[in-house]
């Protein structure tokens, strides 16, 4: 990784937490050395169309789509530029699985409860997410644990505010 690129960083959590939104003014924040990455847009067809009829993922079905995103990361890092992906990243290993293309992978788990998020998928249009796949997102979500690099970041704050706190906590992160 470039050392002027700065750490990349992930931005987490259940699908209407405001991943896509907060991942674009983040990477707007950091500005033109900043690329925004939805890792939505990586999914290859076949799990869009499951997730499109209401079948939760399978962690065989999550691999090959993990495996681009980090590429994604690492090619982005790689070209001197720093890489903000918003990927729900639900479990410890597929946040495992990106962080290996970068061991300074900041991950910014945007947090919220259910009724909160679920209201905001009812506002809201998503391609192939329907609010029915939300339980089954929270009962895979392993909170970050102490040993990852990152912050819980509440999403009750409006997306400038959410950015700031995400900021400040990379700020303070200890480096790899």
């Amino acid at each position: 990784m470039s050392e002027a690129a700065g750490s990349p960083v992930l931005v987490m959590g259940v699908s209407g937490s405001g991943k896509s939104t907060v991942g674009a003014a983040l990477a707007a924040h950091f500005g033109d050395d900043a690329v925004f990455i939805d890792a939505d847009s990586l999914h290859p067809q076949a799990n869009k169309d499951k997730m499109a009829a209401g079948i939760p993922l399978t962690d065989e079905d999550r691999w090959p789509w993990l495996d681009i995103c980090a590429a994604r990361i690492g090619e982005v890092q790689a070209s001197g530029r720093r890489c903000v992906m918003a990927n729900s990243a639900l479990k410890r290993v597929y946040r495992d699985r990106l962080r290996s293309v970068d061991a300074g992978l900041f991950i910014a788990f945007l947090s919220g409860d259910r009724e909160l998020i679920a209201d905001r998928q009812r506002h809201r249009h998503h391609e192939y997410m329907p609010l029915s796949l939300l339980d089954s997102q929270f009962a895979a979500l392993e909170p970050l644990q102490d040993d990852e690099a990152g912050a819980t970041i509440p999403i009750d704050h409006d997306v400038q505010d959410t950015v700031a706190e995400i900021d400040t906590a990379l700020a303070l992160a200890p480096r790899p």
